[in-house]
C-alpha cells in the first residue's frame, strides 16, 4: 500500500530530494517536437524564471534542475529552520506573492486596524502558509500548475499536461546526491 508524501518526507533523515515532473503522452514541455517540428523552446525562459521566483520565496532551496523535452528533473534541499525566523509581515507577502490570499491579509499588510479575533484568524493564517512555503508539495504545485495552463493554452487543449503529481527520491548519501546532480 503507498503512504501519503507527508509520512515519506523526513527531514531528520535528509533534507536532499530528487523531484520529478513527466508529461503527459506525447506532450512537449520544451524543445523541438521532432514529429511535427515545433519548437516548444520558448517555454524553458518562462519555467527558468519561475523557479527563481520559488526559490525565492520558499524554504526550500534548490540545487540544480534540468529541464528535458518531456520532464523536468529538480534537486531541493529542505530548510525547515528558515521560516521561524520569518515575521508574520513577511510569510504574507511572500504568499501573496504566488496567490491573492483572503481580504484580511491585505487588510493586515496595508496597516489597517483590526479587532482581536481578526488578528487571531491572521496569525493562523501565516502559520498555515509558514508550513506551506516549506513544504515540496507546494513548491510542485506552485511550479507545476501555472506550466500546465500556460501550456494548454497555448496549444489549444484542455485536461492533463502532467502525468502525475511529481515523483520525489529521497537522496540519502553525499554520493546520491551528487550522483543526480
Amino acid at each position: 500500500m503507498t503512504l501519503p508524501r507527508k509520512n515519506l518526507i523526513s527531514v531528520e533523515d535528509t533534507p536532499y530530494y530528487h523531484l520529478i515532473s513527466r508529461c503527459v503522452r506525447r506532450t512537449y514541455l520544451c524543445g523541438v517536437d521532432q514529429s511535427t517540428g515545433k519548437s516548444y523552446e520558448h517555454r524553458r525562459q518562462r519555467i527558468e524564471d519561475r523557479l527563481r521566483v520559488l526559490s525565492s520565496l520558499f524554504a526550500i532551496d534548490l540545487c540544480s534542475y534540468t529541464l528535458m523535452s518531456k520532464h523536468i528533473h529538480i534537486v531541493a534541499k529542505l530548510c525547515p529552520d528558515q521560516p521561524e525566523h520569518w515575521t508574520t509581515d513577511k510569510i504574507l507577502q511572500r504568499w501573496t506573492s504566488l496567490f491573492r490570499g483572503p481580504l484580511l491579509i491585505h487588510t493586515w499588510l496595508r496597516g489597517d486596524p483590526m479587532i482581536s479575533v481578526e488578528h487571531k484568524m491572521l496569525t493562523e493564517l501565516a502559520e498555515l502558509y509558514r508550513k506551506r512555503l516549506t513544504s515540496i508539495s507546494w513548491l510542485m504545485k506552485c511550479l507545476n500548475e501555472p506550466i500546465a495552463r500556460a501550456a494548454n493554452k497555448e496549444d489549444q487543449c484542455t485536461g492533463h499536461f502532467w502525468e502525475s503529481r511529481f515523483k520525489s527520491q529521497t537522496l540519502l548519501s553525499e554520493k546520491a546526491l551528487l550522483s543526480c546532480i
